[in-house]
């Protein structure tokens, strides 16, 4: 198994396979670069998706910048997320199991690619500071700054040490300063917790531009005990080689782009945001940690890489569903030990709060455990958790609807959970409420578990069975008809409810030998009641 060591590689590999799209035309960054990106989250198919390199990049003031940028190199598809694991996207979330089953600490080397060049002291605004690098506005005409979208934040815990990395957004607000998202619910924000109690500031470092699998890292959640870049490793089936910064004791990897060191200031916090965020709509400005920059580290002709979030489908939707998808499936199957496990679903619209759990029922006891332990794993997952059958595929939403149509009645099978996190999410409570952390903040929040699964015995599909339905779709690429895309269910089967005489009955319609059942029917006449 092996892994692309850099960004780099993985860019060169994108371009051989014809998933990169160059775009060397002039193009600013601040209003043209993102939208035009967008366009392929609203107007194509997932598997037209391609990741983009933009290499003649300007600003609204005109500066040209000699850095290139590259867009959905990681996660613009579940086919190019499986591609920068160098897997089929149907063996990633084994990939994740084995990642997590079976961590591996990183590599500590003395010299790296991305302390090539060193801008540290009076040297830092030599190149401008942050703005040297052509960092992207996101949503333009909303966002109130640049920010850093592909943002892995590297901080360490300041009693067990283990390093955590986590993506959020980075508010440009000068050209030695950013904001930094650091919630109540994200790691990043446990360790500032934990500095603030100690009086220090937390030290810190933004990469920008990593190895795949650390990236695929940082937006995951990792329990606090394991370190990301054990499971990273895990990831790439390598230890990843990490390097100390060069002002701070923080490990970051040798093979990075850009790595942006320094501190989150404990004792302040400041305004940050609005900012176009991963809900689909603008996020409010919020009082937040703020990181001065300290030292900036990058390759020779370094690359910067983005993500393009906000409205879903994005890039940073389908990381965080994929990598969800893997984490709470191994959780339920294997640290909770539920059985009949087969599947969790995420739906990228809805980003991690629309789960399906698909499953093998053995008694109806499992189904409540898995609901109650998927809203149990993080209390900002999981607004709604549905259970279904193993005939039913999550993925499709009609199949999805269906189950919900017919195979639960609300009364009965659905439990509201109180008293959850809120994250980001317009619907908890009114605009303009300074709430942190405070009890009116979660009573807002809640989760609805539904039991979606058949609780007995049901009728057949009602669709051909399927050897009649293959048979169909052959006589139909004869004809040259339009291209198929099936649907599940694309056939009938049984769900028990099903007996000899009914399967004797239609075996005989299919000899022509149907008068027989007309017969019989007759000899089975029963008066009628006269009201």
């Amino acid at each position: 198994m092996g892994y692309y060591k850099d960004l780099r590689e993985h860019i060169a590999a994108l371009d051989e396979a014809g998933l990169l799209v160059k775009i060397d035309e002039q193009i600013n960054k601040d209003t043209e670069l993102m939208p035009l990106v967008r366009w392929q989250f609203r107007g194509l198919s997932e598997e037209e998706r391609r990741a983009f390199m933009f290499t003649n990049v300007t600003d609204v003031k005109g500066k040209k910048y000699d850095i290139p940028v590259v867009v959905g190199t990681l996660a613009a598809s579940r086919q190019i997320y499986g591609f920068g694991l160098q897997c089929k996207p149907e063996e990633i979330v084994d990939r994740w199991n084995k990642a997590q089953s079976n961590p591996i600490p990183p590599k500590i080397v003395d010299k790296a690619v991305v302390h090539e060049e060193v801008h540290n002291g009076s040297s830092l605004m030599d190149r401008g500071g942050l703005g040297e690098f052509p960092i992207p506005i996101s949503t333009p005409g909303y966002d109130c700054a640049p920010f850093t979208t592909a943002s892995h934040w590297f901080t360490k815990d300041p009693e067990t040490g283990l390093i955590n990395i986590g993506n959020y957004r980075g508010h440009i607000k000068s050209p030695t300063r950013t904001g930094v998202f650091l919630s109540s619910s994200n790691h990043g924000g446990y360790h500032w917790r934990k500095c603030q109690e100690r009086g220090i500031p937390l030290q810190a470092a933004l990469v920008i531009g990593a190895p795949p699998p650390v990236s695929y890292t940082a937006p995951a959640r990792i329990p606090f005990s394991v370190s990301e870049l054990d499971v990273a490793g895990g990831l790439a089936g390598a230890p990843i080689e990490v390097v100390k910064c060069i002002t701070n004791d923080v490990l970051v990897p040798a093979n990075a782009e850009i790595v942006i060191e320094g501190e989150i200031s404990t004792e302040f916090l400041e305004p940050e945001a609005p900012f176009g965020e991963s809900t689909g709509y603008i996020a409010e400005r919020l009082l937040n940690p703020y990181f001065e920059v300290k030292c900036i580290t990058h390759r020779k002709n370094p690359i910067f890489a983005t993500i393009i979030s906000q409205m879903p489908p994005s890039e940073s939707s389908v990381m965080r569903q994929v990598a969800a998808e893997g984490n709470y499936l191994r959780f339920l199957r294997d640290q909770c030990n539920i059985p009949g496990i087969v599947e969790v679903t995420f739906h990228s619209i809805a980003v991690r709060q629309i789960c399906v759990i698909k499953m093998k029922k053995i008694n109806q006891a499992h189904v409540w455990q898995a609901l109650h332990s998927m809203v149990g794993y993080n209390p900002a997952t999981g607004k709604m958790v549905i259970a279904v059958d193993e005939d039913i595929n999550p993925r499709n939403l009609d199949s999805l609807f269906w189950a919900l149509a017919f195979r639960m009645q609300p009364h009965r099978d659905v439990l509201i959970i109180r008293n959850r996190t809120p994250q980001m999410d317009p619907s908890a409570f009114p605009p303009g409420r300074e709430l942190e952390n405070s009890l009116d903040e979660i009573a807002g929040c809640s989760a609805m578990l539904i039991d979606a699964t058949r609780k007995w015995d049901y009728p057949p599909v009602s669709l051909p069975k399927k050897e009649f339905m293959e048979r169909a779709r052959q006589l139909w690429e004869r004809l040259e008809l339009p291209k198929l895309k099936p649907q599940d269910p694309w056939f009938g089967y049984n769900l028990g409810l099903w007996s000899d005489e009914d399967e004797e009955e239609a075996q005989l319609a299919l000899k022509g030998e149907h008068y027989q059942t007309g017969e019989k029917r007759a000899q089975q006449r029963v008066p009628a009641k006269r009201k």
